[in-house]
């Protein structure tokens, strides 16, 4: 009797998305295990992510099924549940992102092995938001990310550029071959460290293994792609002047990182336990108030539409290869690693999270900042 009242209870809750329990539209989820109603009632977000990886339930369009939830801000309308009201007091009481926990991250995510991203990314390994204003494909949208931030820093031969949380070295090989820049990229993650080593060989880039807070030299320009998202509210500030004090009095800094439409201190409990551990979304609010008397902001550009596609198509190519690194992962990994890339992309879908790239300086640029969008 009591799992079909918490069948009942579930099913109240997906009314108000218009998502049915074994329903027979693509959104629609069908349910293997009894058990999934009461563990999930128990253990919210968390539950539903660890059940469907447990193969509990199915659905043909997750995609989908997020877009319906996030749409109808089902998150604000259900009750929290302990998971959730534990990790926003652990947020509360902790820095998830001290100097001590700096690389847990680049462990736990990033180094898990280069063959998973090698077959889901595209040539230049760009683990961040493509730009697919007028570009037909993953490389072509990416390309264009790398050459607009080129362009609105307005990088030219000989500068000193630094690309805070560097990845798999895309952008500073990018930049170091059509721009003809020397790049100094800095990563927690030792497999993109190696990696990014190989990749940019022969170019005058160098890729260092270490924290941002340990910077100390100067640059003529600052780039940070999809870096901010692991820093941390309690470490905003401490961000910002860092940034300041390596960048040159008349140099750029171009911040391109995944946000949220609120301000908050911890993240969604089943992305924080298996994808990013420690990491949380900035709001407006957060981002401006950290730069505030450090900063001019010059230019606000919002394309978080773009990130849907982007992940869509990282799903396409992770599930066409899959058969190429299946003897590396399980079938556990695999639904993990789908209801990962399909719940981010409902997520952007239904503009729950957003992608910005801000350009700031220190003194404010004399006749004002030209903004580039094409």
């Amino acid at each position: 009797m009591e799992k079909t009242n918490g069948k009942q209870t579930i099913q109240d809750i997906f009314d108000l998305a218009d998502v049915r329990i074994n329903g027979n539209r693509p959104w629609d989820i069908q349910v293997r295990n009894v058990s999934f109603y009461e563990r999930v009632l128990a253990g919210g977000s968390l539950a539903l992510g660890e059940t469907y990886m447990d193969g509990w339930w199915d659905c043909e369009a997750l995609d989908q099924f997020f877009y319906k939830i996030m749409d109808a801000r089902l998150d604000k309308k259900a009750k929290k549940s302990k998971q959730i009201l534990w990790a926003i007091l652990k947020a509360k009481i902790t820095n998830a992102q001290s100097r001590s926990k700096a690389y847990e991250i680049g462990k736990w995510h990033y180094d898990i092995g280069n063959d998973i991203f090698s077959i889901m990314l595209d040539k230049g390994m760009n683990y961040s938001c493509g730009y697919w204003n007028k570009a037909g494909t993953l490389d072509k949208a990416q390309e264009a990310k790398l050459d607009l931030i080129c362009r609105k820093t307005g990088l030219k031969p000989g500068m000193k550029v630094l690309d805070i949380g560097c990845g798999w070295g895309g952008f500073a090989k990018y930049a170091a071959e059509k721009y003809d820049v020397r790049v100094l990229g800095i990563t927690v993650s030792k497999e993109q460290t190696e990696f990014a080593r190989k990749f940019c060989k022969g170019l005058p880039v160098e890729i260092k293994l270490q924290d941002y807070r340990k910077l100390k030299e100067k640059f003529d320009r600052i780039i940070s792609i999809g870096m901010f998202e692991h820093v941390g509210s309690r470490n905003y500030r401490t961000y910002m002047k860092v940034v300041h004090r390596c960048l040159a009095s008349d140099g750029l800094f171009l911040l391109h990182t995944i946000a949220g439409n609120s301000s908050v201190s911890s993240t969604d409990p089943w992305i924080n336990k298996y994808i990013f551990p420690n990491s949380m979304l900035p709001s407006a609010k957060q981002i401006t108030s950290a730069a505030e008397g450090i900063f001019v902001l010059e230019d606000w550009h919002s394309f978080g539409q773009y990130y849907d596609k982007t992940l869509m198509t990282w799903y396409g190519k992770f599930t066409k290869n899959w058969d190429k690194i299946k003897d590396t992962y399980d079938q556990r990994f695999y639904r993990m690693w789908t209801y990962y890339l399909l719940s981010c992309a409902g997520s952007f879908r239904s503009r729950r999270n957003q992608l910005w790239q801000i350009v700031f300086s220190k003194k404010g640029i004399q006749g004002g900042y030209q903004s580039i969008r094409e």
